[in-house]
């Protein structure tokens, strides 16, 4: 990220509104941040029902929210990883293009740039989610099934770091809520009563498909951290970790490893050249996309190694821009090498 752009964003988590937020009334409060939430649109390929290898594209949406004046917009991975055109509606009406700058599938949170924002658009404040206490009021503003710039209130039920949340990779710290989150809603922000955000919402935990009071935020901290302090890029991979059983199964070579179920056009893994699969399958209960790559390694490190994720980090970040990501792959029964350079794949 350049320095402007970590100025900007500094600039960003520095602006204050010329009210006291704390002496606003939650409808003036609303009207305060919500400029600042948009809606997502997406479209990505897919699988189609009629047969194993042919492809369709299919839209999505999502929430998300501006952090800076020249158009940085957080928003939860799982809306964009995969997408191969991205727009956002503003509150205006206004519709702008916008492309994916990076993305953190382990921790849900990505950040994509909006080509254009109405001058009027002034960006939230990321708050220290550390602050936070259990029995706090908190709202949420987003577009559950579509209806967009609604808002939902509730308190913070617990903090959890659940291990397996996201494919058991590393653990990822959450915030629990009671506020309505549904469809759509992914994205959004989560504020504190200063209209100060303190989470990214993440996913639900339902029985029903819609609202039981059980939803979770991944953290302001861990977003401004994941996104904002390091240097990720959009891997625009979508997997299943094969470990145990699962590895005898697909016949590994090691005792775990990544089966590559989509690869989004223009993302890292596809400029890599990692193969999605073609065949859907419902294996032990689990439905997957298969007939892919299989990772088995990233920079010598095997999938499946204690602290796997922070030792990949790691050694990713110290990349200067023209070394080399390295993956150790099996490919139709064969392992194969894919490399190019980091600053390739930014």
């Amino acid at each position: 990220m350049t320095r402007f752009v970590i100025a900007t964003v500094c600039a960003a988590l520095a602006w204050s509104q010329s009210l006291d937020a704390r002496d606003l009334p939650l409808a003036e409060l609303f009207e305060t941040v919500d400029p600042a939430v948009v809606e997502i649109a997406t479209i990505q390929e897919v699988i189609a029902d009629e047969g194993p290898t042919k492809r369709t594209r299919a839209g999505g949406l999502g929430s998300g929210f501006l952090i800076s004046e020249d158009g940085l917009i957080m928003t939860a991975s799982h809306v964009v990883q995969l997408a191969e055109d991205v727009a956002v509606r503003w509150v205006t009406g206004e519709v702008s293009k916008a492309k994916i700058v990076s993305t953190n599938p382990n921790a849900d949170v990505a950040i994509i740039r909006a080509e254009k924002v109405p001058e009027s658009i002034k960006p939230l404040v990321l708050a220290d989610s550390d602050q936070v206490r259990i029995g706090d009021e908190v709202f949420i503003i987003g577009a559950p099934r579509t209806y967009a710039h609604s808002l939902t209130v509730g308190h913070v039920s617990a903090r959890r770091v659940p291990k397996d949340l996201f494919g058991g990779i590393e653990p990822v710290e959450l915030l629990q809520t009671d506020a309505a989150i549904n469809e759509g809603n992914s994205g959004g922000p989560m504020f504190n009563m200063n209209g100060e955000v303190i989470g990214v919402v993440s996913h639900i935990l339902s029985q029903s498909g819609g609202s039981e009071g059980l939803g979770f935020v991944v953290t302001s901290n861990l977003a401004r951290t994941e996104m904002l302090e390091k240097r990720p890029f959009w891997s625009g991979i979508d997997g299943f970790q094969l470990t145990e059983g699962w590895a005898k199964i697909f016949n590994l070579p090691q005792g775990a490893g990544i089966l590559v179920e989509q690869v989004a056009a223009g993302s890292a893994s596809a400029r890599i050249g990692l193969q999605p699969g073609s065949f859907r399958a419902e294996i032990e209960g689990q439905n997957l996309t298969v007939g892919g790559d299989i990772i088995l390694a990233i920079q010598g490190i095997p999938v499946g190694a204690e602290n796997f994720g922070s030792k990949v980090e790691q050694a990713t970040t110290e990349l200067a821009e023209e070394d080399f990501l390295e993956l150790k792959v099996l490919r139709s029964g064969r392992i194969i090498s894919l490399s190019k350079p980091i600053g390739e794949l930014r």
